[in-house]
């Protein structure tokens, strides 16, 4: 079964009514995550912690939707790059 990689991470945007960073060098990494549960309880963490700021947002990025196992890998990932 192939790992469900989760990355949970968050800014200030530049209004709260999209997702556009204020700045993009200061994008809070989390972390990642093996499971959905883990990161939301991640991404619940820091929302909480930030919830006074009204254009802060954290997201969860499903990192194994990104990739298609079904797929041929590319040249640079089969050398292990």
């Amino acid at each position: 079964m192939p790992q469900r990689l989760h990355l949970v991470f968050g800014g200030e945007l530049v209004d709260p009514s999209t997702t556009t960073f204020r700045d993009v060098n200061a994008i809070h990494i989390v972390g990642l995550f093996p499971d959905y549960a883990s990161a939301h309880a991640a991404w619940k963490r820091e929302a909480q912690r930030t919830v006074d700021n009204a254009h802060m947002r954290y997201f969860i990025a499903h990192l194994h939707r990104l990739r298609d196992e079904e797929q041929a890998a590319s040249a640079t990932e089969e050398l292990g790059r």
